[in-house]
């Protein structure tokens, strides 16, 4: 379940874009039932997605068995919803701590009003989402605090609704999460230049971007402008331009190794990130080319044992592709599991690069 999930009210609009992205971070948040069909599905289903017409959307699985359908036997969403204790407790909290956003609670408090003991809260949001109930609180202001600067309003009157005390604080805890400071952020921005590049690859359209620092996104997708869309919508006044000829070298270096020309690949990045997701990414790339890990193997890689949900979520938000090698990722059983940008694509990846190591 992500932050999102546990405490968003989402459109049917924006679930039908999440079922059909497939992503696996709002599993816990709804399930969807196909009326041709009569079965109902977790978001990340790996069924084949059915016409928006025939799709009918429920916050819980019971809701959609007394609608009359039955649980998909690919996704298993009855057992999902009940494989994990903690979600429910996670999500009431998360609706206290939304509820007084400005009001530091102590853990002590929260866990008395939701009728647990502080261990068992902290484990259970670790679980969960990967952060503390406190990280969570902050990770909620600092997107209160985008939305204000999004909206328009000064630094100033913008921090102390978000809830920061002071400037200081401010500057301070939002720089290294912005990669800029909260004005420019602000802005939109401006004076952050970003060149990018798309290319026809063999999975299809492949765009490749970058900053003075490295690069900032890798993605694939069927549709040149729509990458160029996603990649133009953080930062509206970031002086984004198609490449002159300066990302020449690495994109020919990353579809060497798409193409199994160049297993191994090391390319300067500039992203942003929270200290789990690059804890993550991280140890996504210390997996050899050619082998796989499971969520769980990596979230034991990184001490967070029980953090299988939240590797998921960060390999969901990896914004590189192939550098940071989400792909290898998958689940314990071995089924691939999701991926951002398609499992075919994932699949794709995977036999190349077995295909090519088997080579060596």
């Amino acid at each position: 379940m992500s932050r999102a999930a546990a405490v968003s009210t989402l459109s049917a609009a924006r679930r039908w874009r999440i079922v059909l992205a497939r992503d696996r971070r709002y599993d816990s948040a709804f399930v969807y039932g196909v009326r041709s069909t009569g079965i109902y599905c977790l978001p990340s289903c790996p069924s084949r997605k059915p016409l928006r017409g025939q799709v009918e959307f429920f916050a819980r699985t019971d809701a959609a068995e007394r609608a009359g359908f039955r649980a998909c036997r690919r996704c298993r969403p009855g057992q999902a919803s009940l494989a994990d204790p903690h979600v429910a407790l996670v999500r009431d909290t998360c609706r206290l701590i939304d509820a007084q956003p400005d009001a530091p609670t102590p853990l002590a408090t929260l866990a008395a009003r939701c009728g647990t003991t502080p261990h068992r809260l902290l484990r259970a949001f670790q679980h969960v989402l990967g952060v503390s109930p406190r990280q969570y609180r902050d990770e909620r202001r600092l997107a209160r605090f985008k939305t204000q600067l999004r909206g328009g309003k000064k630094v100033s009157a913008a921090l102390y609704e978000a809830g920061y005390g002071s400037t200081s604080r401010v500057y301070e805890r939002t720089h290294a999460r912005l990669g800029m400071t909260p004005a420019t952020y602000r802005r939109g921005g401006p004076g952050v230049e970003v060149r990018f590049v798309t290319v026809s690859c063999s999975l299809g359209q492949l765009l490749v971007a970058a900053t003075e620092r490295g690069l900032c996104r890798i993605s694939f997708g069927d549709n040149a402008t729509t990458l160029e869309r996603a990649l133009r919508a953080e930062f509206p006044a970031a002086a984004i331009a198609p490449d002159d000829g300066t990302l020449k070298a690495w994109v020919a270096r990353i579809t060497a190794h798409l193409d199994g020309r160049a297993p191994r690949i090391d390319l300067p990045l500039d992203v942003r990130a929270t200290a789990f997701q690059r804890r993550v990414w991280e140890a996504l790339q210390r997996i050899p080319y050619g082998s796989t890990r499971s969520y769980s193997a990596i979230a034991r890689d990184i001490g967070k044992p029980t953090a299988a949900r939240a590797v998921a979520r960060a390999c969901a938000t990896n914004p590189v592709a192939i550098v940071v090698p989400c792909h290898r990722v998958v689940r314990e059983d071995g089924e691939l599991g999701g991926y951002r940008w398609g499992l075919k694509r994932k699949q794709a990846l995977l036999a190349r690069e077995a295909a090519t190591r088997a080579t060596e």
